[in-house]
């Protein structure tokens, strides 16, 4: 299911879907959701970066504890035409601190009001929580 939004619309419901940490668009330009594509934009219209790729790349950290732990990472693979963008798929993985795979998940047929939710992605990828077994209370004698 394909909606188009443009720019400001996209970024406000990813954003509202908990996406609010920093992108990098086709590799680069660091920035909130909206100013990273804004930018990568800007330099295709002044020519320093060529012609705009109809298939954007996006990439950001949806969970980051520091270096020493794992983490998220989540690629948002989105169509842009005319000003409107559509997300088409999207790869969440979560890797140890070596960058190493843990666990992958891919979402393909999205739409940007389709997409999970950031903390629902992240789920996708973790493990589950493992059950404690309770013990029953036992009386120890001194």
């Amino acid at each position: 299911m394909e909606v188009k939004s443009d720019l400001d619309t996209f970024a406000k419901i990813l954003t509202e879907k908990g996406y609010d940490g920093y992108f990098h668009t086709q590799g680069a330009y660091p920035g909130k959701l909206k100013e990273s594509i804004g930018k990568y934009l800007e330099n295709c219209r002044n020519g320093s970066e060529g012609a705009a790729k109809p298939e954007l790349l996006l990439t950001s950290y949806l969970q980051w504890s520091g270096e020493d732990d794992p983490y998220v990472v989540c690629n948002m693979y989105v169509s842009h035409r005319n000003g409107k963008f559509s997300l088409d798929k999207m790869e969440i993985t979560r890797k140890d601190n070596y960058g190493q795979l843990l666990k992958k998940a891919e979402l393909e047929n999205l739409s940007v009001m389709t997409v999970p939710k950031a903390k629902e992605a992240i789920a996708m990828v973790s493990d589950a929580p493992t059950q404690r077994k309770v013990c029953p209370n036992r009386r120890f004698r001194q």
